[in-house]
C-alpha cells in the first residue's frame, strides 16, 4: 500500500514535468509483458557483468530503448537509476569481503561524482558521435595492454605511493567520471583498467574500488536527470531490483573466483564494447 502510494505520487510529479511527446509517470503505457521480461532479464545480466568488471550498460541501455515511446534521455536517466541499485549492492558485497582501501576509494569516488555531473551537463550541448572514434581506439589499446601483460592485475603491486598515488586516483576519477556523465558505455571497465594499469592494483582490488567510484558517477548523473523529470520511476524500480540480484551474484562470484576470473570477463566485455561501438561507427559512416 505504501509502495503503491509512493509510485502514484512519483508518477503525478513526473507527468507534470515530462517533455512533450515522451513517456511520463511510471512509463507503463504500452509496456507489453515481453518487454517487461526483457527489462528484468537484461537488468539481472547487466548487474552481474557490472559487478564483475563493469560494462553492464552495454546490455541494459539498448533494452531500455525497447520501451515504446521512450526518449533517449529518459532511457539514459532510467538506466542510471537502475544501475544505482546494482552498483550499491555490489559495492557493499565487495566492501564486506575484499575490504578496499577507502583512503584511495573515497577521493576517487568524490572526484568521479562531481565530474559525472559536469559530463551529464555537457552531454546536453555536444553530440556524442564526436567521441566514439576516440573511445574505440582507447578500448583497443586497453585490450592490447591486457593481453600483452598476462601477469598484469593478478596481484596488487602499487606503482605510486603517498600524495602521488592519491593525486593519480583523483585524476582517474575526474577523467572517467566526466566520460560516464557524457557517454557511459564501459565506464566500469575503464575504471578497472586505470586502477590496474596506472596504480598497480589487482583486478579484484581494482574492481572493488571501481564499484565505489561507479556508484558515485551514477549518483552524480542522476542528480542532474532526476529533477528534470526524465526518470521513469516504476520501470526504474523494476530495473533496479533485477540489477540488485545480478550485482549480488556477480560480486560474490568475482570474490570467490579471484583476479584471474575477473581478468577473463574483463577481456570478453572489452571485446564486446569494441564490436558494439565499432559497428555503430560503421553504420553512422556508411
Amino acid at each position: 500500500m505504501i509502495l503503491s502510494s509512493t509510485l502514484q505520487a512519483a508518477s503525478a510529479l513526473q507527468a507534470a514535468s515530462a517533455p512533450a511527446g515522451t513517456l511520463s509517470g511510471a512509463g507503463w503505457d504500452g509496456l507489453e509483458p515481453t518487454t517487461l521480461a526483457f527489462i528484468i532479464v537484461g537488468g539481472l545480466l547487466a548487474g552481474w557483468v557490472d559487478a564483475v568488471v563493469g560494462g553492464g550498460g552495454l546490455i541494459q541501455l539498448p533494452i531500455m530503448l525497447l520501451v515504446p515511446g521512450i526518449s533517449p534521455v529518459q532511457a539514459l536517466a532510467t538506466n542510471k537509476m537502475g544501475s544505482v541499485f546494482g552498483t550499491a549492492t555490489s559495492t557493499v558485497t565487495y566492501a564486506r569481503r575484499v575490504h578496499p582501501d577507502l583512503r584511495t576509494a573515497l577521493p576517487l569516488a568524490l572526484c568521479a561524482a562531481a565530474a559525472s555531473f559536469g559530463g551529464a551537463a555537457v552531454a546536453t550541448l555536444l553530440p556524442a558521435e564526436v567521441f566514439k572514434p576516440v573511445i574505440v581506439a582507447a578500448l583497443i589499446l586497453v585490450l592490447c595492454f591486457t593481453l600483452a601483460k598476462k601477469g598484469s592485475g593478478l596481484n596488487t603491486r602499487l606503482k605510486h605511493l603517498g600524495w602521488r598515488h592519491y593525486g593519480l586516483a583523483c585524476g582517474i576519477g575526474v577523467v572517467i567520471g566526466f566520460y560516464d556523465g557524457l557517454l557511459g558505455p564501459g565506464t566500469g571497465s575503464f575504471l578497472v583498467i586505470a586502477l590496474v594499469g596506472v596504480l598497480g592494483y589487482s583486478f579484484l582490488d581494482g574492481s572493488a574500488k571501481a564499484k565505489i567510484a561507479n556508484l558515485a558517477t551514477n549518483l552524480g548523473a542522476l542528480a542532474l536527470f532526476a529533477p528534470t523529470g526524465h526518470v521513469l520511476w516504476g520501470i526504474g524500480l523494476i530495473l533496479g531490483a533485477s540489477n540488485m540480484v545480478g550485482g549480488y551474484l556477480g560480486s560474490r562470484m568475482a570474490v570467490s573466483k579471484g583476479s584471474g576470473f575477473v581478468r577473463v570477463v574483463f577481456v570478453v566485455v572489452v571485446v564486446a564494447l569494441i564490436l558494439k561501438l565499432g559497428s555503430d561507427l560503421v553504420i553512422e559512416w556508411a
